[in-house]
């Protein structure tokens, strides 16, 4: 059976952990690292806590550590003697790439990176919604082939990354959750405008982003629009502006995103809608 080492028991590292081991298919040996790594052992269930320099070797070693750690980690393992030739070493950093191990180099390790593109706010409730979570898998060709297996194991849906491809990786799931989440607070500020609390508009403004997302997961970004610019309708979108006059920052914000849907909504729009459009989105912007 293959064994593995777990570092930084947090969140993210005892939910992989657990799963790895109720998989039946890995033995958990060491666990080091973590504020409270006796929490940790009982909810993952194995492992004999220790420190990086006590940890036993490991075909696996997880790093789950926060980002700015990795590099850290890497050389302390360095300087241990646990690592092993072909021993896979892997980080979890959603931006960081397999290069943050690189002084692990030497030991002959093969490096990877595997990012769940999950929430694990609740390990809990993380161990039991696994499934079916897609993982980026970046770094050593052949690391990167055992942590398919790895993945599978437990449950998820591993793919790969192009090299030098993380940070932009990263960039997109910070848009597509991250910033619809200030989206929906931009839209919350202007239903204010036309008098609406948010008690009143957060139920409509998330029930039309839940069938917009649904759309957009269906058909695609430019199947999806609807809406005014796809519409070439530049008088809406000339009226929206007048009602977002008395708040600047919303106006430019709607105004920046305007342009985009513009450039998604090209194909469909004449010559003369996109040029109305364009004036009537950038007229008044400073």
């Amino acid at each position: 059976m293959p064994t593995f080492n777990l570092i930084g028991p947090g969140r993210l590292g005892k939910t992989l952990a657990r799963l790895l081991v109720a998989s039946g298919n890995y033995q958990l040996l060491g666990i080091a690292g973590g504020a409270q790594p006796d929490a940790a052992r009982e909810f993952i269930g194995a492992g004999e806590i220790g420190t990086l320099a006590t940890l036993p070797p490991a075909d696996f070693w997880l790093i789950a550590v926060p980002d700015g750690a990795i590099a850290d980690v890497a050389r302390q393992l360095a300087a241990a003697s646990a690592i092993r030739p072909g021993d896979v070493v892997f980080h979890c950093s959603g931006a960081g790439e397999a290069a943050l191990l690189a002084p692990l180099q030497a030991k002959g390790a093969k490096m990877a990176s595997l990012h769940p593109v999950f929430s694990f706010a609740d390990p809990a409730l993380a161990a039991q919604t696994f499934a079916g979570t897609r993982c980026a898998l970046e770094g050593d060709a052949l690391a990167c082939e055992r942590l398919e297996a790895l993945v599978r194991t437990i449950g998820g849906e591993p793919f790969r990354l192009a090299p030098g491809g993380k940070a932009a990786y990263h960039a997109a799931l910070c848009v597509a959750s991250n910033y619809l989440v200030t989206l929906s607070q931009l839209a919350l500020d202007t239903a204010a405008l036309a008098g609406m609390n948010e008690a009143e508009a957060l139920p409509l403004l998330h029930g039309l982003m839940t069938q917009t997302l649904a759309n957009v997961g269906r058909l695609g970004p430019a199947a999806a629009l609807t809406g005014p610019i796809v519409r070439g309708d530049a008088g809406t979108v000339a009226t929206h502006r007048a009602a977002l006059g008395v708040a600047p920052a919303l106006d430019d914000a709607y105004c920046r995103l305007g342009l985009a849907t513009v450039a998604l909504a090209g194909p469909r729009l004449t010559a003369g809608e996109q040029a109305a459009l364009l004036t009537a989105l950038s007229n008044g912007r400073v």
